[in-house]
């Protein structure tokens, strides 16, 4: 602030509003910490884009300074230099200085944008330490320069710094015109330094949060080019080794958006629905006495949503006001939800006797929002927010405009005459149909989940060989590939914590199959039914019966292949028991040598579990000079072990090994079960084609 000396009526004026921001900045940014930061950030981002939004600019520039500076580059039409006849001021001090004031208000620059309080430029000035300001206009490049919301000069020249002497402007002061532009080139550069004495000492710009961002952006504004620059040169980040640029434009808008946010095989393809509507709003406006009175103003909300379901059951909306996002939803993702209920249930009720529907049956939101991932935009002048991070969309009226224009646009498509689109209509609702049947099912699993004793009935299984505890997190489910392995576990086991089912031959792949295909193979209801907590979207955790599933298959390429089968089960229809960390594969030995120890002295049993580790072993005995029993014995199976073997080398919890199962990158994981083991044949082929130079043949177990 300024000195006691120099402190004037003109600071009074300038710093009147601001004050009330820095000393509660929470009001304006939400907090002081990193979020807060990158709030102040979207803010300018949020005014650029504004420009491009309404026409009047392509490109949108962000360095992120190894200083702790920010710059926001566009070419935009420029902020306005010339005098605001109301405050006597340039348009460039009133945008930085003036709460409330811009060319959002009035209606007569943007008839819909993202910034909509007024408050975002001068919020961000206030709680800088400094904030730079050029503009091109007319053939000439204009500057402003303040520190904490005071416009000033600061005596550094060259390269700039936030920490050195500042003079403040003691009258409203021009823009100094600092060069000249291009003719016909406009645009605005805003960089800033946020105060240390507002923010936390660990926040910082997040590159990966505006790396989402910058491409959120480019996919809701087609054609936009959106750079950034890290020059910070922080661990952990892309620019750690040196300067790193990216570059986002996309022209496919929310279209091209839902495909890139899809992550399984579809069930339909990307289907787009635009619209408007237009509705009646009470206002309060301001005279040019300054009165406020209540004016009934037309307001008309377009509606652009792209969507499509996929084979999977978690669901992605995205929602939007005028490109800002709104997380937690609001009116409009209301309307989005209720359409898309009341249409489903609608066409699905018209077909019921083709998708064997009963008149009991009801579809739930739940059921229609399996799968689904959708991109819902509107586009309406000055919306209702909950808060300035405007985070919930609360204009009540936007509800029914969704709501109508994606009914009927909906309807329309499932209707369809045309054979392709009548095809897809068909297999979204026997999905949605098949998604109703999955939560009743698992409703009605849950009914067998409480352990039984003898003396009760159970419905579980026949051939589940239970055990005794009723300690959820002690017990241990085997899944025992074939009944000759099953027989040996039988007495490896310890009836007390530990539970097999035994597996018939390889069961369903469910990354290809319909929830229904997969809910009527026996293999595949019988594990869901005994783990006992359902499968999909009403799977839950707290109620599965065993504290650990263990995959216990052959150690050859068919005991590869059904551990894979399993894993894809678990992923698709039992997530959070991988996410959980409560799946694991058994990790029996291949081979078993036995050392003659001389004398009476017994003979040492040595287990190995890959023909490198037996190699390794067999050369260090020769090395050694100790002999040992020919021929070493090779196990094909789980079956040709005896149970004291299988017991000591796989399932007694002081000798075996596990391998527990994890996902650290879902997306990642998503596209190798897709690869594997989904419809599309194409890319495996040419995986296991490519893989076909490193394979030995020797690993081969044929």
């Amino acid at each position: 602030m300024a000195s006691s000396d120099n402190y004037s009526a003109r600071h009074l004026s300038v710093l009147e509003g601001l004050e009330a921001v820095r000393k509660r900045p929470g009001m304006y940014i939400g907090s002081t910490d990193s979020r807060g930061l990158m709030h102040c950030l979207w803010e300018i981002i949020d005014n650029s884009v504004d420009e491009a939004l309404g026409g009047f600019g392509q490109s949108i520039n962000v360095i992120l300074y190894a200083d702790g500076s920010v710059e926001v580059q566009d070419d935009g039409r420029g902020i306005p230099v010339d005098v605001e006849p109301r405050t006597g001021l340039s348009g460039l001090e009133v945008v930085f200085t003036k709460l409330h004031a811009g060319g959002k208000f009035g209606g007569g620059s943007y008839s819909a944008s993202g910034g909509l309080h007024g408050v975002g430029a001068s919020v961000v000035n206030a709680l800088s330490a400094r904030l730079d300001v050029e503009v091109d206009r007319g053939g000439k490049t204009y500057a402003m320069q303040f520190r904490r919301g005071e416009p000033g000069t600061f005596t550094d020249k060259g390269k700039k710094k936030a920490d050195v002497s500042f003079t403040p402007h003691e009258t409203a002061t021009a823009p100094e015109i600092v060069g000249k532009a291009k003719r016909g080139v406009t645009g605005t550069r805003i960089r800033y330094w946020a105060d240390d004495f507002i923010f936390t000492p660990d926040a910082r710009f997040s590159y990966k949060d505006l790396q989402d961002r910058a491409r959120q952006t480019s996919f809701l504004v087609p054609g936009l080019r959106i750079t950034l620059r890290d020059e910070r040169g922080l661990p952990d980040t892309p620019g750690a080794e040196g300067p790193h640029e990216e570059v986002f434009q996309h022209d496919g808008g929310i279209s091209e958006f839902v495909d890139f946010l899809s992550a399984d095989s579809p069930v339909t393809d990307i289907w787009r629905f635009q619209g408007s509507g237009s509705f009646h709003e009470k206002v309060p406006v301001i005279d040019s006495n300054g009165r406020s009175h209540i004016e009934d103003v037309q307001r008309v909300c377009e509606v652009d949503i792209a969507m499509r379901w996929g084979i999977g059951y978690d669901t992605t909306l995205r929602s939007f006001v005028n490109i800002i996002a709104t997380p937690k939803g609001g009116t409009h993702t209301t309307g989005f939800e209720q359409a898309l209920l009341k249409s489903l249930r609608k066409n699905v009720e018209s077909n019921a006797r083709k998708l064997k529907f009963g008149q009991k049956d009801k579809l739930e939101k739940d059921d229609v929002l399996a799968g689904l991932t959708a991109v819902l935009t509107v586009r309406l002048a000055e919306p209702q927010f909950e808060g300035q991070t405007k985070e919930i969309l609360g204009t009540p009226q936007v509800r029914q405009v969704v709501s109508k224009v994606l009914e009927k646009a909906l309807n329309e498509r499932l209707g369809s005459t045309k054979r392709s689109e009548k095809a897809e209509a068909a297999t979204l609702m026997e999905k949605v149909v098949n998604e109703m049947k999955s939560r009743v099912s698992a409703r009605m699993h849950k009914e067998t989940q409480r352990r039984k004793t003898a003396l009760e009935s159970s419905s579980l299984p026949v051939k589940l060989l239970d055990c005794r505890s009723k300690e959820v997190g002690r017990s241990e489910l085997f899944l025992v590939e074939g009944d000759s392995a099953l027989g040996t576990a039988r007495l490896a086991r310890s009836s007390e914590f530990q539970a097999l089912l035994p597996l018939r031959g390889k069961i369903l792949n469910v990354q290809k199959a319909s929830i229904s295909d997969m809910l009527s193979n026996a293999e595949c209801a019988a594990m869901i039914q005994v783990i006992g907590a359902g499968s999909g979207r009403s799977f839950d955790i707290d109620q599965a019966r065993y504290g650990k599933v263990i995959l216990m298959t052959d150690a050859d390429v068919d005991g590869a292949h059904i551990r894979t089968l399993l894993l894809t089960l678990f992923y698709r229809y039992m997530r959070p028991m991988i996410e959980h960390g409560r799946v694991y594969a058994a990790v029996p030995p291949l081979h078993r040598i036995e050392i003659i120890n001389p004398g009476a002295k017994q003979n040492e049993v040595v287990y190995t579990y890959s023909e490198a580790e037996m190699t390794r072993l067999l050369g260090k005995l020769e090395a050694e000079g100790r002999r040992y029993k020919e021929p070493i014995q090779r196990y094909k199976g789980l079956g040709e072990m005896d149970a004291d073997q299988l017991a000591e080398t796989t399932m007694d919890p002081r000798h075996r090994t596990l391998r527990r199962v994890n996902i650290e990158h879902a997306q990642a994981a998503e596209e190798v079960f897709d690869l594997l083991m989904g419809s599309d044949v194409a890319p495996r082929k040419n995986f296991i084609i490519a893989g076909a130079e490193d394979l030995e043949r020797e690993r081969i177990d044929a």
